[in-house]
């Protein structure tokens, strides 16, 4: 956030110099949707925050969510569009409203488990807001050099949330129930942050010396030059996440050997596979989660039956090291497979 400020400050002040210069003519190009509606919905959804009783938020963490979500929505929309996704700092945004937002409710007088709940569902929101700014601003972006009409981009993209938020949704639910966040089968590292953070200030019992240790850690990593976000990444990760980006990244050093355009068509290939490798995970994750709460007949589930069933007719499955000689063979042909992608070259 620090390294960003600069940035930051450039980039929102050029927005608000943006907003205060109208567009001229009526082109179809130069179409937006009317700046009324937008505040009117934003209005809207604000006193449905503070109003609706299934969302532990008051009046005082609706004002912040305006506050930060005006202020990192310009960040984030800006940073994105001039830099890249790479360079939006969603995490630093949610993390320092996590910190300002939890001292703002315990500084009200909700030091209670829904003041807990009110400082998660605050950033929660501002780490969505982020995160919907920058990818509308590469999508208005992309929009404008193709000569699109950013209202009709606009309107998609509300359509999009809504649709996506419905989804995603669900299937937080979904895993709730089939596991639990926080379990072995679903650890949450990032959420586990956040619980932390939120506990230790309300608490009053935050390890500040940890956290200033890891400060110091990170500006040592900056003097040697170690980009500090994957470093920190590869620290609170567990292994068996931080794993498979080492071998992504080894693959990536291995791509980057070669000549400047089957360069680019590697790195291309090579991000293309691997999101669909992402993509993959979580949906075979869902499917997962469908076994494990679908009724199976005498109060067990699908994957409880599957899980006696299978281990009796294929014994050697209940041998773990069999188990992990497996894994590992597979994780290898799964990273040569990504090299042989990598390697492929344009038009072939």
């Amino acid at each position: 956030m620090l390294k960003s400020l600069p940035l930051i400050v450039r980039t929102f002040r050029d927005a608000l110099k943006g907003l205060k210069q109208e567009k001229k003519g009526k082109e179809r190009t130069n179409q937006d949707l009317d700046i009324r509606w937008i505040i009117g919905g934003i209005v809207l959804l604000a006193v449905a925050i503070w109003l609706i009783p299934v969302i532990p938020i008051n009046f005082f963490g609706t004002l912040l969510i305006i506050l930060f979500g005006f202020f990192f929505a310009t960040v984030s929309s800006r940073m994105v569009g001039l830099v890249g996704s790479s360079n939006n700092p969603v995490s630093g945004m949610t993390i320092a409203t996590l910190l300002v937002a939890t001292f703002v409710l315990k500084a009200t007088g909700m030091i209670d488990r829904a003041g807990m709940v009110a400082a998660i569902a605050i950033g929660s929101v501002i780490c969505m807001v982020a995160s919907v700014a920058g990818d509308t601003s590469q999508d208005l972006k992309t929009g404008y050099l193709l000569g699109a009409t950013p209202k009709k981009q606009q309107i998609g993209e509300l359509i999009g949330v809504a649709v996506a938020s419905l989804a995603i949704g669900g299937v937080l639910y979904l895993l709730d129930i089939a596991w639990g966040y926080g379990t072995m089968e679903l650890p949450a590292p990032q959420a586990t942050l956040m619980k932390m953070i939120v506990e230790g200030v309300m608490g009053g019992n935050l390890p500040w010396s940890l956290v200033g240790m890891g400060a110091f850690i990170a500006i040592v990593m900056e003097i040697l030059g170690v980009p500090v976000l994957p470093f920190s990444i590869g620290l609170y990760l567990p292994i068996h996440l931080s794993v498979p980006m080492v071998a992504g990244g080894f693959v990536r050093w291995l791509t980057g050997r070669k000549k400047k355009e089957q360069r680019e068509n590697a790195v291309e290939r090579g991000i293309l596979y691997s999101s669909g490798l992402i993509a993959g995970e979580g949906l075979i994750g869902i499917l997962l989660a469908v076994f494990a709460i679908l009724p199976a007949g005498n109060t067990k589930s699908l994957g409880q039956v599957l899980g006696e069933v299978l281990p009796n007719r294929f014994p050697v499955l209940t041998n773990t090291e069999f188990a992990n000689v497996l894994g590992i063979l597979f994780f290898v042909l799964l990273t040569l497979s990504l090299w042989r992608v990598c390697r492929i070259q344009k038009g072939k």
